[in-house]
């Protein structure tokens, strides 16, 4: 086994067991990790304000939301947020179409012209235009369709992913995981490949492979595990801390 200074891993589906909590016993190997010096990050699609309960637990190293579009390590932190010419020009697109549901989610609020079921959300009237004073972070779409639609009508200098198999998340082409990885690990002096890396969804594809060891869950899709280089157990079967504890303890 290389010398594995880093643990980086996505959160839901993933690290958190499909009804979102943290076995007793993931939280018990993440703690020995740390105290064996090794750093514990995370990167996920989640805005900061839904990550904080899992940090105050854990007590991670350093943090990617928003799949790389805000990095925070110790007092440092960098954002890449949407343009607002562009991210209104998308959701000019958008808002024509009545069969999508969409949102901005700016760090703090998510903000959506209609009711989005299982998200707590901000109602706004005005989109195509942004909040006043908000930065788009991501937008959001769902919808038959959406995804083809998305990618036939992305402005220049924006990309996207699609999560869940159905979730569209448009961000700015300096937004992914993959560059939030780089950043937190350059900052804290750990090479890629002294770095293990667990996903299960489309973002994390990349940062799988630019670690030393991708890791993907069981209940991974099949485009992760096919660039993989293990197979966990499930997230519902703690499969991140059960791989740590057989390989790296």
């Amino acid at each position: 086994m290389k010398n594995i200074k880093a643990i980086i891993t996505d959160l839901d589906r993933t690290l958190l067991r499909t009804d979102k909590s943290l076995s007793s016993y993931t939280i018990e190997v993440l703690k020995k990790c740390k105290a064996r010096g090794i750093k514990v990050m995370a990167a996920t699609a989640r805005p900061e304000r839904t990550v904080k309960e899992y940090d105050a637990v854990i007590g991670f190293d350093a943090v990617t939301v928003m799949n790389g579009a805000k990095v925070m390590v110790g007092d440092k932190v960098l954002t890449y947020g949407i343009p607002d010419e562009p991210a209104e020009e998308m959701l000019a697109k958008v808002c024509g179409r009545k069969e999508f549901l969409f949102s901005v989610e700016t760090g703090e609020i998510l903000y959506a012209a209609e009711h989005i079921p299982e998200f707590e959300y901000t109602l706004h009237t005005k989109f195509p235009k942004l909040p006043v004073g908000e930065t788009a972070y991501k937008i959001l779409v769902s919808g038959e369709g959406a995804a083809e639609f998305v990618k036939e009508n992305l402005p220049e200098g924006l990309h996207c992913t699609v999560a869940n198999g159905y979730l569209v998340q448009i961000m700015s082409n300096d937004a992914n995981k993959r560059n939030g990885v780089k950043v937190m690990l350059n900052a804290l002096g750990i090479a890629p490949d002294e770095a293990v890396y667990f996903g299960d969804d489309q973002d994390d594809a990349e940062s799988m492979q630019l670690c030393g060891i991708g890791v993907a869950v069981e209940n991974a899709i099949p485009e992760v595990k096919s660039v993989a280089d293990e197979i966990a157990e499930s997230n519902d079967e703690d499969g991140v801390a059960r791989w740590i504890e057989e390989h790296l303890f």
